[in-house]
């Protein structure tokens, strides 16, 4: 009878017994390594505690500093403490912490997933864009030029300094023959413009407006807004007092409109996670949230940190939203693409 020699086939070795595979013997390994699970504990309770502050950013209190507000602002920035923990998790061989990190990572993935990817279409009727100018601009005649050859159908100017006014009417007259300020925000539009007029947002000088924009299909209400600045300052955190104020005085007078389509252009001084804009952006879809690319980040412009510069809608589908190139303003000018 024939002898069959396992050995060397891979099979067993010179005892006839099977090799181990290499998941058993790594789970092996992490039995025999207790430390592993052991080690990173606090790495992977700062990771809990990211997941609650993202859960529960609503519940964070704006009483002392509207530290709510903040956290709000920033809030698609804490999901960066996920790749760093995940790195310190790493370099202390913790199991513990590369699992808890998961949370944080799910979560953020849940409340910002939708926003990185491009979700812009194509088509559309109307284009519009927002910038805030700023009143100490040194070039607002660049501004003007770069703005008129956006191409876009109506287009929202905040923080007009009086004597500048001038200067932008003359560079954008070619490219928009009908235009409307009032005090320091003004609307420019290929389209004629229909009641134009102010804005009360409670500020003691307007800087808000609206008028009807009468396009080939159809009127379109459009707003203008600047509303107040905020301010970090470390005796009094985030004092946004006056915005919030604002902010509902403008929610007022667009639950108020009777129009049935709504374009809602400015400088909010705030991003559509503030819970202090819900007067607003309860009634309002953001474009670049339903049809942008990314974030759309527009201020600081030498770095943008925050979407503060919205363009809102109702009635009115977004087809695609996006930042222009910078100007000499310290915001980048945001446009969106939609369909009446």
């Amino acid at each position: 009878m024939t002898r069959v020699d396992m050995t060397g086939t891979g099979y067993g070795d010179a005892n006839g017994e099977r090799p181990r595979s290499r998941f058993r013997t790594a789970l092996d390994r992490l039995r025999r390594d207790r430390g592993i699970w052991r080690r990173g504990i606090l790495i992977a309770l700062a990771a809990v505690a990211l997941t609650l502050l993202m859960v529960l950013h609503a519940d964070v209190p704006n009483r002392i500093g509207n530290l709510g507000s903040l956290t709000e602002t920033f809030l698609p920035w804490f999901g960066l403490f996920v790749p760093l923990l995940l790195v310190l998790a790493l370099l202390r061989r913790s199991a513990t912490a590369v699992i808890a990190l998961l949370l944080p990572a799910v979560v953020w993935l849940n409340l910002f997933g939708g926003l990185v990817a491009d979700k812009s279409a194509a088509g559309g009727d109307l284009t519009v864009a927002t910038h805030n100018v700023n009143a100490e601009n040194p070039d607002p005649e660049g501004a003007a030029r770069q703005l008129a050859a956006s191409g876009v159908d109506v287009l929202a100017l905040e923080e007009l300094k009086g004597d500048m006014v001038p200067v932008y009417e003359e560079g954008l007259a070619e490219a928009y023959p009908y235009h409307s300020v009032q005090g320091t925000v003004g609307l420019w539009s290929r389209f004629p413009l229909r009641a134009a007029q102010p804005v009360d947002i409670h500020m003691g000088w307007t800087r808000a407006m609206r008028a009807s924009v009468v396009t080939p299909r159809g009127e379109v209400a459009v707003y203008v807004a600047h509303l107040p600045s905020v301010r970090v300052r470390m005796n009094a955190g985030f004092t946004a007092n006056q915005r919030d104020n604002s902010a509902d005085a403008l929610g007022e007078a667009i639950s108020r409109d009777p129009h049935e389509r709504i374009v809602l252009l400015g400088d909010l001084n705030g991003t559509m996670n503030d819970r202090a804009l819900n007067a607003v952006t309860s009634q309002l879809r953001s474009t670049q949230g339903a049809a942008g690319d990314g974030f759309g980040f527009s201020w600081p412009a030498s770095f943008p940190m925050a979407r503060i510069d919205q363009i809102m809608v109702k009635n009115v589908e977004p087809v695609s939203s996006w930042t222009l190139p910078a100007t000499r303003s310290d915001h980048l000018p945001v446009a969106a693409r939609v369909k009446l």
